[in-house]
């Protein structure tokens, strides 16, 4: 009796050893473990990694951008001082180009003023020569004399409305300018080239001379010395 107590005693303290041991080991290692460490380091590492890249390749993008946006803006700027210089150099062109246009039109209007109004000039010289003539016949009816004295005077006011103005001679040192020496005439009395006569009237027009005048001048007799 005394052994088949103590046999069953030790079949049932060896269960237990081994079921309180070995469960509670594994279960309290094995999974707290990985658990804690795994997880906690591909959390901690990759996820910073990556982020740390994605600026750096932003910024380079964007220097690239900024470096092209700059350099087209520096080309563009080129091309538009060129393009300035250019067009202010048309302008200047143009505007002498203009200038000279208007000083060659002004020169032909003054031109062809100065030939109409120098045949007014000869039309003038007639109708006073043919009056000058008129007036020395004492049986011409004064009708006629006044009419063409009209008729001057006509011309007088239209040559005066256009700056005709008439060169004023007689008494006038000859100027080679304004006067045509057609003859001369000797008188002690008078100084050398003084204009004595006038036969045709000079005109200018705006201070440029439109015909001069035709004028007699004084001159001095040499008187030789009688020894």
């Amino acid at each position: 009796m005394v052994e088949s107590t103590d046999d069953k005693i030790l079949e049932a303290k060896e269960p237990d050893h081994k079921a309180a041991k070995e469960p509670d080991h594994k279960a309290a290692k094995e999974p707290d473990h990985k658990a804690a460490k795994e997880p906690d380091h591909k959390a901690a590492k990759e996820p910073d990694h990556k982020a740390a890249k994605e600026p750096d390749k932003n910024y380079e993008i964007l220097t690239l951008e900024f470096n092209q946006v700059k350099s087209e803006l520096e080309i563009t700027k080129k091309d538009y001082e060129k393009t300035l210089n250019k067009l202010k150099y048309m302008m200047a062109d143009f505007d002498n180009y203009r200038k000279q246009i208007e000083k060659q039109m002004n020169s032909t209007i003054e031109t062809n003023k100065a030939n109409i109004l120098s045949k007014f000039l000869n039309l003038l010289d007639d109708y006073q020569r043919a009056l000058d003539i008129i007036k020395k016949d004492k049986d011409i009816d004064n009708v006629i004399t006044e009419g063409l004295d009209g008729i001057i005077k006509n011309f007088q006011n239209i040559l005066l409305s256009e700056g005709v103005k008439k060169i004023e001679s007689i008494g006038k040192v000859f100027d080679p300018n304004q006067h045509d020496v057609v003859s001369f005439s000797y008188d002690s009395d008078k100084d050398e080239n003084v204009i004595t006569d006038e036969i045709r009237t000079g005109y200018m027009i705006d201070d440029k001379i439109l015909r001069p005048s035709l004028v007699i001048i004084s001159k001095k007799k040499n008187i030789p010395n009688n020894k």
